[in-house]
């Protein structure tokens, strides 16, 4: 019988320069290392990616499964659930940076939580590398400030990178749809596990994650361009999910002011006040991919 309580899941792709630190990331921290195992799924990466994760884990003490795949993110996520042999998945993706109590403090959450299927920790508030990374970081952080066990907050996604999954809750939604390839696999999966009875919600553990070597314009565009574009197939399958018009500008415009002030009150950071106009940017992006696959369809 395995002893294995939670499997740490790691789904990377061409990320070279952040993975050796995020697997030292999960070798530190103070769960019973006999207790977990760490699956690593890699996209069929192009740079070195592969050959340092397989030299990480030579040497750590836990047990250790590497996977290749190239058949998108659905599949790989999937694979890490088809493989866990504990009662829970936390994720890590390749360049998250983690209090060392991240996946105690998780579990712990969801021991005492017997309703829970998904829960994700808290963003670290801090500042980017540069302007453009630090106003991503905020924005994400503030995303993710509601109460995602209201209803109202249906048709919001937790994304799985910091989030811990119960496995019977994934499995009992029937996993992750392994059609998807880019964007979107977590929020379908959050979706389908609030339909099987699980609630969602966030814990009180932080972590940091995206943004350490500085965002660009072309990497803001190219990010949601991709998420608009991949979200296409999401709404085509979940009709009414969400409102097309809440994605419009002038509702990110108002999103953003909201939002500046939630994270003002945390911050006093006045950077946060940059928001309402970044929001309809990021917007603008979306919607370019999203009309780009509608038109192909």
């Amino acid at each position: 019988m395995s002893n294995i309580r939670v499997a740490v899941g790691m789904c990377v792709k061409n990320a070279e320069v952040t993975v050796k630190e995020a697997i030292e990331q999960v070798i530190e921290q103070d769960f019973p290392h006999e207790f977990m195992e760490l699956i690593v799924v890699d996209g069929c990466s192009r740079d070195k990616t592969l050959s340092i994760v397989k030299d990480c884990l030579d040497t750590i003490d836990m047990k250790s499964k590497i996977f290749c795949e190239n058949k998108g993110l659905g599949h790989a996520r999937q694979i890490v659930v088809d493989n866990a042999r504990g009662d829970y998945i936390v994720w890590v993706d390749g360049d998250m940076v983690l209090a060392k109590d991240f996946v105690r403090k998780q579990v712990e959450f969801m021991e005492e939580n017997s309703d829970v299927g998904i829960a994700k920790g808290k963003y670290e508030l801090r500042h980017g590398p540069n302007l453009l990374s630090t106003l991503e970081i905020y924005s994400r952080a503030a995303a993710k400030l509601g109460d995602f066990r209201h209803e109202k907050a249906r048709s919001k996604s937790l994304g799985t990178s910091g989030c811990i999954y119960r496995v019977k809750a994934i499995r009992q939604a029937g996993g992750f749809d392994k059609n998807i390839k880019g964007y979107g696999e977590d929020w379908d999966a959050e979706y389908r596990t609030r339909a099987a009875g699980w609630s969602l919600c966030i814990c009180q553990v932080r972590y940091q994650d995206y943004e350490r070597l500085g965002l660009t314009w072309k990497e803001l565009w190219l990010r949601y361009w991709k998420r608009g574009y991949d979200s296409y197939d999401v709404l085509e399958k979940h009709s009414g999910i969400i409102k097309l018009y809440t994605m419009l500008p002038p509702a990110a415009f108002l999103a953003g002011i909201l939002n500046s002030l939630s994270v003002y009150r945390l911050t006093r950071e006045k950077i946060v006040f940059l928001l309402p106009f970044f929001y309809p940017l990021k917007m603008m992006f979306w919607w370019f991919g999203f009309i780009s696959r509608h038109l192909e369809s």
